[in-house]
């Protein structure tokens, strides 16, 4: 197996699409590449995850001109990693407002954003189209704890933290109206959960927050939108196989004194034959194995991710294959 990280290897662009979900909701969405979601409201238009540069963001408000002429006022940062975040500053010229994220993204841009920079963009370079068009790091001018509301127009969009799984800070957005939920990483369909900043063993009942909401659509950090209540319960139940497989395969690794290579091959067992097909599995595992035996171990804020980091990481995991 090569010693390039699988994700190098991807140079496959993928087609986007541009999909309305109900009046005021749309998806944009990229074969299992990150999404974005668009809030078309009476009075502007709201953005959940800003893409990873400002020229791809570009892309998306051409779609968006296509269907409203209104300012995009609002971005909102479901979490803090780079795909999601560093594209913001290409919205200034549209309009925006304002950028909202969590007390725990904030803290998370704070603590690791200049690392994760670095990192997610020698991963997977293809995913950072015009890397150094990116100003710098992507900073919130409203953070909020738990739950704040806007009114854009009459239409009533609640942005809320309900519990750390993707991450410590993921955030969801939701149109109470329309039933329509922007779910960030929390939710994935048809690609791997990828774990490595992780809370594993929150990420289950951060679900069944999201599905006491009762969505009918959601739009997940990656993959096609969910658009009937049928997928919605297949795309949280999916998740939560996901995440719950990888940790238990990791606690047994830990109790059976495996080392981090042979937690990698015993997690496998359990994972390749239901995830093994799906966007990004050999892109992700690596780190999510690293991750989920981390907390298996009892290392509960999960470590910060480095450029170097990763490489000894990755190199390790190769070196008996």
């Amino acid at each position: 197996m090569t010693k390039k990280f699988a994700s190098q290897a991807d140079l496959e662009v993928k087609k986007t699409t541009f999909a309305q979900l109900s009046e005021h909701c749309w998806a944009y969405t990229a074969e299992g590449d990150p999404n974005t979601g668009v809030i078309i409201g009476e009075d502007s238009v709201l953005i959940c995850d800003a893409l990873a540069t400002p020229v791809m963001a570009q892309s998306l408000i051409a779609e968006i001109r296509k269907v409203s002429d209104k300012p995009i006022k609002y971005v909102v940062l479901s979490h803090y990693h780079a795909v999601r975040v560093l594209g913001a500053s290409g919205y200034k010229a549209a309009g925006m407002q304002e950028i909202i994220a969590s007390q725990g993204t904030y803290e998370m841009i704070v603590e690791r954003g200049a690392q994760d920079m670095q990192s997610e963009y020698e991963r997977f370079p293809r995913l950072f189209d015009a890397f150094d068009s990116i100003p710098g790091l992507t900073w919130p001018t409203v953070v909020f704890k738990d739950e704040m509301t806007l009114w854009m127009g009459k239409l009533e969009v609640n942005i809320m933290h309900v519990g750390p799984g993707h991450t410590k800070g993921d955030t969801i957005v939701w149109v109470p109206s329309e039933k329509v939920l922007f779910s960030g990483d929390l939710m994935e369909a048809d690609a791997a959960c990828y774990t490595g900043d992780a809370q594993l063993e929150e990420w289950p009942a951060t679900l069944d927050a999201l599905a006491a909401l009762k969505p009918e659509k959601i739009v997940p950090g990656r993959g096609p939108a969910l658009d009937t209540p049928e997928r919605v319960a297949s795309g949280l139940a999916y998740t939560r196989d996901f995440v719950s497989t990888l940790l238990s395969s990791a606690k047994e690794a830990v109790a059976q004194g495996m080392n981090l290579n042979q937690a990698m091959a015993h997690c496998r067992k359990a994972m390749d034959p239901k995830f093994g097909h799906v966007f990004i599995y050999e892109h992700c595992l690596p780190f999510d194995v690293t991750r989920a035996v981390d907390e298996a171990s009892g290392i509960k804020h999960p470590r910060i991710w480095t450029a170097e980091r990763d490489k000894e990481m990755w190199h390790g995991l190769q070196a008996t294959e």
